[in-house]
């Protein structure tokens, strides 16, 4: 492998409150993940840490559009350069979230570059909210597969004049659990590939990411987005939203392991943990394991 370098993105911006007056707490969860031990375990390089604007949603309503996007788009943007600087290193980037609408930082940074780049987001739920098919647009977390493909309001999906980030043929989904399988059918008037959590346990994580980069085949390479809620919620309670028919360790550490040892990968971002309903660490525990595991071997 190339050497790993670790970015901190403890952007919260794209999340409701978890309780009136309360911010989300994913913003913690770089921190938690270097105290596991994290750094040491991938013996990755350390790139230190953007941080991100300060959560205030001030006097925001339904029917508002995307709170903070302003926010958003910006952090994406400086997010973008620094995942273009390692990049220049020739390194593995691994971001650290965060939530998921940090994943527009690198696709930014793939889309600024001459040639055509792939998507696995790796998610327990589709985030494939968008204003055509919901009144409820307002959280990037939960629309941010949809925003990288060019759905949604334009200051998040035309990043510098680049809609969309990514192609839908380009894109893959994995690991969608059952509460948002009503979604497939939206899903399957589009190129987006899906391979739900009950696709993987019937054909195995291995042969899943072989599927993948299969489908990634020809590009110029393919970055990997993994919200940690495609966990089942029994391992993994830490998270806003628990997934109750997830995949188990072992199934997200052979896929993770099959995407990050494919050819073309560049890289993955890390989202939705939050250390505040982790108080004993066994979620950063496991996280660091399973990330551990998949970097060291294409079989985890």
């Amino acid at each position: 492998m190339r050497t790993i370098a670790v970015l901190d993105a403890p952007s919260n911006l794209g999340l409701r409150p978890p309780a009136p007056g309360a911010v989300p707490g994913c913003a913690k969860a770089p921190g938690a993940l270097r105290d596991a031990g994290l750094l040491s375990r991938i013996n990755a390089r350390d790139a230190g840490c953007l941080v991100a604007p300060r959560y205030d949603r001030g006097d925001w309503r339904e029917g508002d559009g995307v709170f903070h996007a302003r926010q958003i788009g910006d952090y994406a943007r400086k997010l973008a350069d620094r995942v273009d600087a390692i990049h220049e290193r020739g390194e593995l980037a691994l971001l650290l979230g965060g939530e998921c609408s940090i994943a527009l930082g690198p696709m930014l940074a793939l889309r600024r570059r001459s040639g055509r780049f792939g998507l696995a987001y790796v998610d327990g739920h589709s985030d494939f909210r968008h204003p055509g098919n919901s009144d409820r647009v307002g959280a990037a977390g939960g629309e941010a597969l949809a925003l990288v493909t060019g759905r949604g309001q334009a200051d998040l999906t035309d990043l510098d004049g680049l809609r969309p980030l990514v192609a839908d043929a380009d894109a893959v989904l994995l690991g969608m659990g059952p509460e948002d399988e009503s979604d497939v059918t939206e899903l399957s008037t589009t190129d987006i590939g899906v391979r739900t959590a009950k696709d993987i346990r019937a054909l195995g994580a291995t042969e899943v990411a072989a599927w993948t980069s299969d489908r990634f085949a020809g590009l110029d390479g393919f970055w990997i987005h993994l919200d940690v809620d495609t966990l089942d919620a029994s391992l993994m309670p830490a998270v806003d939203s628990p997934n109750p028919a997830g995949l188990t360790a072992r199934e997200l550490t052979e896929l993770l392991a099959g995407l990050l040892h494919a050819p073309g990968c560049l890289g993955l971002d890390l989202g939705i943990y939050d250390p505040d309903l982790d108080p004993d660490g066994r979620c950063a525990a496991l996280l660091t394991d399973i990330l551990a595991r998949a970097l060291a071997s294409p079989t985890g």
